[in-house]
């Protein structure tokens, strides 16, 4: 299982804008990937880490990509990841 890690705050267009790209390609890969959407406003070591990045989206722990989200880059990712 991949786990990608969207990390975001409220507020953040560009978290808008990623947010449902992460989700469909993530969408792609049943029972093979998931995703976790983390609220750095609640969280000060990640607010310390990324806040000039968000939004921020990681593979396995990873750093992938931050301000965009480009579909084909994290779908190619992604089945990387998975062998």
């Amino acid at each position: 299982m991949v786990e990608v890690t969207f990390v975001a705050k409220p507020g953040c267009h560009l978290c808008d804008v990623a947010r449902p790209i992460v989700e469909a390609v993530v969408g792609e890969f049943p029972g093979r990937a998931t995703v976790v959407e983390l609220d750095m406003t609640q969280d000060a070591a990640l607010a310390e880490r990324w806040s000039e990045d968000v939004p921020v989206v990681l593979v396995d722990g990873r750093p992938h990509a931050s301000w965009r989200v480009d579909a084909d880059r994290l779908r190619d990712r992604i089945a990387r990841a998975l062998g």
